[in-house]
């Protein structure tokens, strides 16, 4: 679905597709390639901090919902509260779909980013992009290294914290692991903003994911120092490795911006976006087995897992190269 969604776009519209969306979310299918392609009409040159904005708030939603989750289920069980919730989800993005997501800056006779009605827009596309139809886009070098980077940029981040919680509990107990995964959270939401606000507008993109890589390896050094028991360290590493958590699915679409005329754009990030979806799907398991077999192995002791934080290290140093 993912994938094809610039397909259903040019069919139905913006609006209806994401309609249906919020029910298919409600139901457990989801994706996030919709909130580029809501942003992307409205904001060219301010993309950056625009598109922050937008995946902030899905950061801001998990860490206000997530309490909000245990009360309704306590309050009402857990079948009755997701089926409130869902139905609130519903009925606030159709009423949003309508009053806003229908609307585009040419029906209201408006230029992107703010600009004065015909203002010439300025275009950020690299001299060097040029039309890739059909299945030239597959065979682009660009497209290939933009989308492994993704996929195994977020294969990283996603086996690290699935597992970081329960290896946090030993040193830290459960309410304040409980915190420090929270903490993360507000770390992501930081980096993408200061990314966003402050990233110059002629500069590398991918160079900043680049760095962002960075601190997210030194996070993970500062998991492995730690060796299970160091809560300074430990935390520590929570900042670094979390302040990279919130970049990690805002910078590809805005190196597409760059790196791919306006067209190819609407058909590069559902495709990033699905593929990286289905690569990080498994990543839960495959540090998983890591953190099982290292020990079996002799290669580490129980409940330190520094080889998951070294396999995460070094995928990371991959995509910075």
């Amino acid at each position: 679905m993912v994938a094809n969604l610039l397909r259903f776009y040019k069919a139905f519209g913006v609006p209806r597709v994401t309609k249906v969306g919020s029910v298919a979310l409600a139901t457990g299918i989801t994706g996030a390639a919709a909130v580029n392609a809501i942003i992307a009409p409205w904001f060219v040159r301010t993309r950056p901090m625009a598109l922050s904005s937008a995946y902030n708030g899905s950061s801001v939603g998990g860490v206000v919902f997530s309490p909000l989750w245990v009360a309704a289920i306590g309050l009402l069980g857990f079948p009755m509260a997701s089926l409130v919730i869902g139905t609130a989800m519903i009925v606030t993005i159709w009423v949003l779909s309508d009053a806003y997501y229908s609307k585009t800056p040419e029906k209201m006779g408006l230029n992107a980013d703010g600009d004065a009605r015909g203002a010439v827009v300025a275009s950020f596309t690299l001299p060097s992009a040029s039309p890739l139809p059909g299945n030239q886009l597959w065979m682009d070098w660009r497209f290939v290294t933009l989308t492994a980077g993704m996929a195994l940029g977020l294969f990283a981040q996603i086996g690290v914290l699935t597992h970081l919680f329960s290896l946090l509990v030993p040193a830290c107990g459960a309410q304040a692991a409980g915190f420090a995964a929270g903490a993360a959270t507000a770390a992501a939401i930081v980096g993408r903003t200061l990314v966003g606000w402050l990233m110059p507008i002629g500069a590398d993109r991918r160079l900043i994911a680049c760095g962002n890589y960075v601190v997210q390896i030194l996070g993970s050094l500062a998991f492995l120092f730690a060796a299970g028991d160091n809560v300074p360290l430990l935390l520590l590493g929570v900042v670094l490795f979390g302040a990279g958590i919130g970049n990690a699915t805002s910078l590809p679409p805005l190196i597409s911006q760059i790196e791919f005329v306006k067209e190819d754009v609407a058909r590069v990030v559902p495709f990033i976006v699905a593929i990286s979806q289905a690569t990080y799907a498994f990543a839960p398991a495959a540090f998983g087995l890591i953190r099982d077999f290292a020990p079996r192995w002799g290669w580490t002791s129980a409940g330190t897992a520094p080889w998951l934080f070294i396999a995460a290290m070094l995928i990371q140093t991959w995509n910075s190269r």
